[in-house]
């Protein structure tokens, strides 16, 4: 397999505060991984860090085989812009845009081929059951369809990761388990390596791998194997109540 991000001792402070510890970490290609702890653990931290949006103090990651120590800031913002995917909590749609438009966003600002973008629009919004919506504006939608317009947006560009913040954290049970399925059948249609910060074990169940942090380390990590998601999920709970963390 092809390993997408790797740290060696990555740490990251703020100020005297050391908020990420000599972490070692690989996340290979087509994994649906999700990062647990509780509130302070460095979970978000984590995630800004490697995905270039924040710097760190110690150790190295490498992405796709770059080293981002290597990279200047130019770089690293065109290396995120196209190489990697982003789905926010609060979704980030631009209101005056349709579903259509804010999905094809990413591509127009990379100028490509009108042809090669409705393509692309094709398969994604087709796999997330929103052909029905394109030509809808956020506000007429649902959390759950605005969740799964990010998604979309989030992926058209083929990115090598697509990293997921709380994505089911303002959603009912019912949307959140139709995202969750839905980047699930994402991750093993376009094989989409997705790393996923959740408080949320129910969230976490319907990943291939789980890895706890706690105090800016990791300090546990499970495979879903051949469990269902209700295996998973008990097996998770388990964990979580001994390392501690907020539960939905």
């Amino acid at each position: 397999m092809t390993t997408i991000i790797q740290t060696k001792n990555l740490s990251k402070s703020y100020g005297k505060t050391q908020v990420l510890k000599n972490i070692d970490l690989k996340i290979e290609q087509g994994e649906f991984t999700a990062i647990m702890g509780p509130s302070g653990s460095g979970k978000t931290t984590l995630m800004n860090t490697l995905s270039t949006i924040d710097s760190f103090n110690g150790g190295e990651v490498w992405i796709e085989g770059k080293s981002l120590l290597d990279m200047k800031k130019k770089h690293l913002r065109e290396f995120r812009q196209k190489r990697m995917g982003f789905i926010f909590q609060d979704y980030n749609l631009l209101d005056t845009l349709t579903v259509k438009e804010n999905i094809l966003l990413p591509l127009s600002l990379q100028k490509t081929p009108i042809t090669e973008m409705e393509e692309r629009l094709v398969k994604i919004v087709e796999a997330l059951n929103i052909e029905g919506i394109l030509h809808q504006y956020p506000a007429e939608i649902s959390g759950g369809q605005k969740q799964r317009t990010a998604a979309a947006r989030a992926i058209i560009t083929n990115p090598a990761i697509v990293f997921a913040d709380e994505p089911t954290g303002a959603l009912d049970s019912r949307s959140a388990t139709q995202l969750l399925e839905q980047m699930q059948l994402l991750n093993s249609l376009f094989k989409t390596t997705v790393m996923m910060i959740t408080h949320d074990p129910y969230a976490a169940s319907y990943c291939q791998r789980v890895i706890f942090l706690r105090d800016g380390k990791i300090v546990n990590e499970m495979f879903k194997g051949d469990q269902t998601e209700k295996e998973f999920f008990d097996r998770i709970l388990n964990v979580q109540s001994v390392l501690g963390g907020e539960r939905r």
